[in-house]
C-alpha cells in the first residue's frame, strides 16, 4: 500500500491553515481599527465637553452676535418693527466609521450650527413703501460692502417692479395669472410676508415649538417667550418673517483638529 498522497495532503492542510490565520489576522486588524478613537461615534460626554470648550463658546457667541446684528438691522434701518426672535442652536457628534455608503458624518467629532429667525410687524396698507425701504437699505449695505451682506435685497429689476405692484402702479411682476408674490430670496436670507392683495390669503405661520434645551449641546430661545406671530399680526396688521441661513460655527475632525470656527 502506498502513501504518496500524504505529503501533498499535509501541504494543502498547511496552506489552508495559513490562509485561515491570515484571514483571522485581517479580521482582528479591522476590528481593532473599527474600535479606534477615530472610528468610533463621538460619545455624548465628549460632545458635551467639546461643545462647552472655550473655542466653542467663543465661536457660539460670535455667531449669535452676527445673526442678531442682521435681525436688528431690519428693525433699525427699515419700516419693519421687530416682534419676535427665535434661536435654534445645536451641536451633534460624529458617527462611527461608515464602511459602506459613507455620508461624511464619520469625519468629525462634533459640528455646531445656529439658526435665527425673526418676525416683524408692518402696516398692511404700506407694503410697497416698506419693501422700497428694505431695498433702499440693501442698496446702502451693498455700496458700503457690509460684512456678510446685512440686508442683501436691493433694487434689482424684479424688486423695482415688486414695489410698483404693491403700490398699485404696475402688474404682478411674476405674471398676470400667478399668485401674489410674497417673498424675496437670497442664498443667505429669505424674507416673506402675509399676502395683502389676494382674495386667498397666505399668512406667515407660527414659529416652531422649542425643542428641549440642554446647553451647551442644544439651545432653543423664543424672545419674548409668550409672544406669537398672531400677536404681531393683531398689533401691526401684517407679519414679515426673516429666515437667516444657518451659521456653522464650530467643527472638530476625528483626529481632534479644529477645522471650523466663527469669527
Amino acid at each position: 500500500m502506498t502513501v504518496k498522497w500524504a505529503p501533498a495532503s499535509a501541504s494543502a492542510m498547511r496552506d489552508a491553515v495559513k490562509r485561515l490565520l491570515g484571514f483571522l489576522s485581517l479580521l482582528l486588524v479591522l476590528t481593532l481599527s473599527a474600535c479606534s478613537s477615530q472610528n468610533r461615534a463621538t460619545s455624548p460626554k465628549e460632545v458635551r465637553d467639546l461643545a462647552d470648550s472655550t473655542q466653542a463658546q467663543q465661536s457660539r457667541k460670535a455667531a449669535e452676535e452676527h445673526l442678531r446684528n442682521i435681525v436688528h438691522a431690519y428693525d433699525k434701518n427699515t419700516a419693519l418693527t421687530l416682534g419676535l426672535v427665535t434661536v435654534n442652536d445645536m451641536c451633534i457628534g460624529g458617527a462611527a466609521k461608515e464602511w459602506f455608503f459613507p455620508t461624511g458624518d464619520d469625519q468629525y467629532k462634533i459640528r455646531c450650527a445656529m439658526r435665527v429667525t425673526a418676525y416683524y410687524g408692518a402696516d398692511p396698507h404700506r407694503i410697497g413703501d416698506v419693501l422700497d425701504g428694505i431695498f433702499t437699505a440693501g442698496d446702502r449695505d451693498s455700496l458700503a460692502g457690509a460684512p456678510g451682506g446685512t440686508i442683501p435685497f436691493n433694487h434689482d429689476y424684479y424688486r423695482r417692479h415688486l414695489v410698483d405692484y404693491y403700490r398699485g402702479h404696475g402688474p404682478n411682476p411674476t405674471g398676470p395669472h400667478t399668485q401674489e408674490p410674497a417673498q424675496v430670496f437670497d442664498p443667505s436670507q429669505t424674507l416673506s410676508w402675509d399676502t395683502v392683495r389676494s382674495s386667498r390669503k397666505k399668512l406667515v405661520e407660527e414659529q416652531d415649538p422649542c425643542v428641549k434645551s440642554e446647553p451647551p449641546v442644544t439651545r432653543c430661545l423664543h424672545e419674548p417667550t409668550s409672544k406669537t406671530v398672531a400677536d404681531i399680526r393683531k398689533q401691526y396688521g401684517t407679519v414679515f418673517k426673516l429666515e437667516i441661513s444657518a451659521a456653522n460655527y464650530y467643527q472638530v475632525s476625528k483626529d481632534g483638529k479644529i477645522i471650523q470656527t466663527f469669527e
